[in-house]
C-alpha cells in the first residue's frame, strides 16, 4: 500500500512509519516540525527512515489547504492515517487557537483530501480525554462523551464528528482510535515520564498532581502502532445493526467507527513513578500539587471491541515499558 501518515516526525508517528516501511508499504510523511518540543528529538526520529526508498518526507502544515490539496493529488495515497495535531490538555487552556488551526481546519483539509481522492480508509487519531467528565469505568467507546473538560478533548470529539459527516455523505471508511496515554521510547518531552526522568536524574523534585492519586491507563507505543496497523488494514464497515431509536455512538450505519486503544489495566501514578525509579536506581523528592484545570483523575480504556474484532489486546506491562523508555533514554542522550 502507498500510505499517507500525518506527524510522521512525531511520537507515534515515527513508531509507525517504520513498521509500514518495514513490512513493504510505501509511505508518505508529512509533518510541520513545530517548535511546541525541542524540533530536534523530531528530526532524530525522522533520521531513522528518512533515507528508506519507500519513503517520502513533507514539511507542511494541515491548515495550509493547498499545500494538503497538492500532497493528495501528487501522491495518491490509498489509506491515511492522521496522527498530526497540536497535543497536550494543559497548553490548549493558554492557547486555544493552536488547537483550532491544526486539530479543526488541519483534520478538515485531511478529509476533503480523503474524499476528492478515493482514499480507501481513514484512520484518525482520537483520544482517552473525550471521556471527560464520565465517571464510569472502564471507558467503553459506546458511552456517550458530550462533556470534555478541555479544547483538546473537544477538539478530538470534534474530529470524530466530522469525519462521521464524511462516511455518511461520501461513503468514506474512517476509523478514530481513542489512545490512552501513550510512552515509550522516542516520546515526547513535554509529558510526564519524559520530564520526571530528566528531573531525576539531575537532582530535582518532581512535581506530581491529583497528589499522587491519579490513575492512568498508560499504553506502550509499540503496542498502539500494532493497534493501529491492525486497524487500518481493515476498513471501516457500517453497521447494519444499528438502530437509530438506541443510537451507537461507537459506530453507525455509514462505514464509521470508534475504538479505544488502551493497556486495558490502569497504574496509580505512585506505581509508575515506582517503576521509574526502580529502572533508574533512585528514589527522588515529589511536590505534591493539586489536580490540574483540565485533567481527568482517572482513565481505563475498554478494549472489548479490539480484541473480539481485530483479536489484538495490549499488553506491555507499566514496569517492562519504564524499562525499555530509561534505556532509551540513556542511549539518547548519552547519561
Amino acid at each position: 500500500m502507498k500510505v499517507l501518515i500525518t506527524g510522521a516526525a512525531g511520537f507515534i508517528g515515527s513508531a509507525l512509519t517504520l513498521r509500514l516501511l518495514e513490512r513493504g508499504d510505501e509511505v508518505v510523511g508529512l509533518d510541520n516540525h513545530n517548535n511546541y518540543y525541542d524540533p530536534a528529538i523530531k528530526e532524530a526520529r525522522l533520521a531513522r527512515h528518512a533515507s528508506h526508498p519507500n519513503y517520502t518526507h513533507l514539511r507542511i502544515d494541515l491548515a495550509d489547504r493547498k499545500a494538503i490539496e497538492d500532497c493528495f493529488a501528487i501522491n495518491k495515497p490509498q489509506r491515511v492515517v492522521n496522527l498530526a495535531a497540536q497535543a497536550g490538555v494543559r497548553y490548549s487552556i493558554e492557547n486555544p487557537l493552536a488547537y483550532i488551526d491544526s486539530n479543526i481546519v488541519g483534520f478538515a483539509n485531511i478529509l476533503e483530501g480523503c474524499r476528492h481522492h478515493t482514499v480507501e480508509h481513514l484512520v484518525y487519531a482520537s483520544s482517552s480525554s473525550v471521556y471527560g467528565a464520565n465517571t464510569v469505568m472502564p471507558f467503553s467507546a459506546h458511552h456517550n462523551v458530550d462533556h470534555p473538560l478541555s479544547l483538546y478533548a473537544a477538539s478530538k470529539k470534534s474530529n470524530e464528528l466530522m469525519a462521521h459527516t464524511y462516511s455518511h455523505l461520501y461513503g468514506l471508511p474512517t476509523t478514530g482510535l481513542r489512545f490512552f496515554t501513550v510512552y515509550g521510547p522516542w516520546g515526547r518531552p513535554d509529558m510526564s515520564l519524559f520530564k520526571f526522568t530528566k528531573a531525576i536524574l539531575a537532582g530535582e523534585k518532581i512535581q506530581v498532581f491529583n497528589y499522587g492519586k491519579h490513575r492512568r491507563d498508560f499504553t506502550y507505543v509499540d503496542d498502539i502502532v500494532e493497534g493501529v496497523i491492525r486497524v487500518l488494514d481493515r476498513p471501516a464497515p457500517p453497521n447494519p445493526d444499528w438502530d437509530s431509536a438506541q443510537p451507537d455512538p461507537g459506530s453507525s450505519k455509514a462505514p464509521w467507527r470508534i475504538y479505544n486503544i488502551g493497556n486495558n489495566s490502569p497504574a496509580e501514578l505512585m506505581d509508575y513513578i515506582a517503576a521509574l525509579e526502580k529502572a533508574l536506581g533512585r528514589k527522588t523528592d515529589k511536590e505534591m500539587l493539586p489536580l490540574q484545570p483540565g485533567d481527568v483523575p482517572d482513565t481505563h480504556a475498554d478494549v472489548t471491541d479490539l480484541v473480539e474484532q481485530f483479536d489484538y489486546k495490549p499488553d506491555t506491562s507499566v514496569e517492562q515499558g519504564v524499562a525499555y523508555f530509561i534505556e532509551w533514554y540513556k542511549g539518547y542522550f548519552k547519561c
